[in-house]
């Protein structure tokens, strides 16, 4: 068990520096110059070869190659990440811890309607299989699997805050600001989940256990809990658990959308005005999140999960 976790925290390691290495160079493979980007924010009059080369120096752009990168990196390690070109006057560090709240409780929301959603519908449509409910449910989830995120975010705007005026549109401040872009989120997810949970129950209820289980009388719905629930959930708690950062990076959309003032909102405004540090930074978020959770539940199903124990 520890020369596993040990191999795999070498692994995250390696994996983790090469993120930034992509980070850094993706970036950097921008044809826009970051200089003269500088200079139009700062509204020169007449952007000049001079004034480029003092701006280059300034940011620290006329040094080879390989050491910006190691000396963005050291910066890196200490929260440094530069400041924004359009706002100079705020840090992308700031801006960052600025919009994360945000971006936390719309994931966070929609992680828990997924789960509270998802887990009891995929376990009746297992147990009533092919029944009415089940099929309504599948029509359900084909529907919404095939939506992209940005068009369901629309069409329940239209229903709830256009034709009943129910909710707001967009902005935040308020709970009801949170209910059309956590449901916008959670509806795709909820259709996969949904279906994990249903094949995952109808697989197990074909084992040697159920039928042994049922030999010995316990009775169906202890059965479908206590043992079928039980084991079909192990791989479900992993895929969730990998969702959360497919969640905090999918507010990009849908923040924009409703506009939600979190990262997603604040990244997309950082391409339109070409804010590269910013952008850079939600990148290299983005990528180590992947990383960390990727890292943390392999360790958590390791651990749950003996058949995995004995091939590794």
């Amino acid at each position: 068990m520890q020369q596993y976790i040990l191999k795999r925290l070498i692994i995250s390691i390696f994996l983790i520096f090469a993120v930034t290495i992509i980070c850094f160079v993706f970036i950097n493979m921008i044809p826009s110059d970051p200089a003269e980007v500088v200079l139009r924010v700062r509204q020169t009059p007449v952007i000049t070869e001079a004034s480029i080369a003092e701006v280059k120096a300034e940011l620290g752009l006329d040094k080879p190659y390989w050491e910006r990168y190691f000396i963005w990196l050291r910066n890196c390690l200490k929260l440094d990440f530069g400041v924004s070109y359009v706002n100079p006057s705020r840090t992308v560090w700031g801006e960052f811890q600025r919009t994360l709240p945000s971006t936390l409780i719309l994931a966070l929301s929609s992680l828990v309607l997924v789960i509270g959603i998802s887990l009891p519908v995929g376990f009746f449509c297992a147990i009533y299989r092919d029944s009415l409910f089940d099929k309504i449910v599948r029509a359900f989830v084909f529907a919404t699997t095939a939506m992209p995120a940005y068009m369901i975010g629309l069409l329940l705007m239209l229903i709830f805050s256009y034709y009943l005026k129910w909710l707001p549109t967009s902005g935040s401040g308020d709970f009801k600001n949170l209910i059309l872009p956590a449901i916008t989120i959670a509806m795709t997810y909820i259709s996969t989940y949904i279906r994990l949970i249903r094949t995952n129950m109808l697989e197990n209820m074909k084992e040697d256990y159920v039928i042994y289980a049922n030999v010995r009388g316990l009775s169906q719905w202890r059965i479908a809990i206590k043992h079928v629930l039980k084991n079909s959930l192990q791989s479900c708690v992993v895929a969730i658990g990998m969702s959360i950062p497919q969640l905090i990076s999918g507010t990009i959309v849908v923040e924009n959308v409703f506009a939600w003032p979190g990262m997603g909102k604040l990244c997309i405004e950082s391409i339109f005005n070409r804010d590269y540090p910013v952008i850079q930074l939600y990148i290299l978020f983005v990528g180590l999140m992947f990383v960390i959770f990727n890292l943390i539940f392999d360790i958590v199903q390791h651990m749950a999960d003996p058949r995995i124990r004995s091939l590794s």
